[in-house]
């Protein structure tokens, strides 16, 4: 019976549990989302949200705690540097599961969990708006790169006539061919 046991223990020991918990942390901390089990999914959201939120300060004992978990210096790396500046603002819920349907070889049920502020499907990155200048009356640098600009498209715009004009004439003179 599994009365008040708080964690799936996976069916695995407590020392390889917390390996595989530490080795699929690392890899979501490294790829931002990783493809695996249901069950493993939601353990290791139980196993990473604290170590994020911990990252939030940053202090040594604090990256000491964390890598007591991970026991990857790289890994601790990045959660330290990109992962927690960019959730500092957010009060908790830092990945995300979302069922793929079953496995084709023995039909688990397999998951993605991803962290939630990486994803660039239901968050596309923001473009940068582009700044025009405005010449002013006396000209200078700003009138420089316009003039250049104006100056590029008619050369564009001469070519395509071009290729028109020799399009036409080839036409007229098959015409005046069969007219003869």
């Amino acid at each position: 019976m599994r009365h008040k046991n708080s964690i799936n223990q996976l069916g695995r020991s407590t020392s390889h549990r917390k390996a595989m918990m530490a080795n699929l942390a690392n890899s979501l901390i490294e790829h931002k989302h990783i493809n695996t089990t249901l069950a493993k999914a939601r353990a290791l959201r139980g196993f990473i949200e604290p170590l994020i939120t911990k990252s939030k300060d940053d202090t040594t004992h604090s990256r000491r705690t964390v890598f007591a978990y991970l026991k990857n210096k790289q890994a601790v790396t990045e959660l330290f540097r990109e992962i927690a500046p960019k959730v500092a603002n957010r009060p908790g819920g830092y990945t995300r599961i979302i069922k793929l349907g079953n496995r084709t070889g023995d039909a688990a049920e397999m998951a993605m969990i991803e962290l939630v502020d990486f994803n660039e499907i239901y968050q596309p990155k923001t473009e940068t708006k582009k700044t025009t200048r405005r010449s002013r009356r006396g000209g200078g640098k700003a009138a420089a790169p316009q003039a250049e600009a104006k100056t590029e498209t008619p050369i564009v715009e001469d070519a395509v006539e071009v290729k028109e004009q020799n399009t036409e004439e080839p036409k007229k003179q098959e015409e005046e061919k069969k007219s003869e």
